[in-house]
């Protein structure tokens, strides 16, 4: 757990916790109903997804989903699937904290690198990347199935 002058940083673990994490955790993902957030973290736990949250004065406003993995590429990777500050509360330093704990957390784990992808639309999540000394290294593809 981390503790700085503006919040904690800590694991999600609880229903519950999960269950507070969703009015942020929609503002990124706004197809995920409350009623869907705890099921689909617990599914995606099972292949290494965490969660964790940034709370101040009992209210969460950042959260963070990563999992942990091996490929050809990079070797050992931190992946952050969803980084998000509450919009009520950015600009001061929730999502830097949270970005810095992700870091440790790679860090610890022996990861050579910590990537995410972002939509291209997200201006200004890049330029926060960016200032957090990340590099654009590639195009991400999609085809649809459905």
């Amino acid at each position: 757990m981390t503790v700085a002058a503006a919040g904690v940083i800590r694991l999600a673990q609880t229903d519950e916790d999960i269950a507070r994490c969703h009015p942020v955790m929609r503002q990124l993902r706004p197809h995920l109903e409350a009623s869907q957030l705890v099921a689909a973290v617990r599914r995606q736990a099972a292949q290494g997804y965490r969660l964790a949250l940034r709370e101040q004065h009992g209210r969460v406003v950042a959260v963070a989903g990563w999992r942990i993995f091996d490929n050809l590429m990079s070797g050992r990777v931190l992946y952050v699937d969803d980084l998000v500050s509450d919009a009520d509360a950015r600009s001061q330093g929730h999502g830097a904290a949270m970005f810095d704990w992700l870091v440790q957390r790679a860090r610890e784990a022996g990861c050579r690198t910590l990537e995410l992808d972002s939509g291209v639309q997200r201006f200004a999540a890049h330029r926060f990347y960016l200032r957090q000394r990340m590099v654009i290294s590639s195009h991400h593809f999609r085809l649809s199935l459905e």
